[in-house]
């Protein structure tokens, strides 16, 4: 596993304080979930804006392909 460190600015860090102690998780989990959320968001978004593209422009994809 590799690590990644992050700068928070005071009122973001003690927000993540409060609720992994409040759900009695670490922050690094709560964090780590919060990441993978926003991966899985972002991949959707540019998987489907790339099939829209793909869509819109299937004759000249085919025609470069030749």
């Amino acid at each position: 596993m590799q690590h990644l460190t992050l700068a928070l600015d005071p009122g973001l860090h003690q927000a993540l304080a409060d609720l992994a102690d409040a759900t009695g998780r670490s922050p690094e989990d709560i964090a780590l979930d919060a990441v993978r959320e926003r991966l899985r968001a972002e991949e959707a978004r540019v998987r489907e804006t790339a099939e829209r593209l793909a869509g819109a422009h299937t004759e000249l994809l085919r025609r470069l392909g030749e």
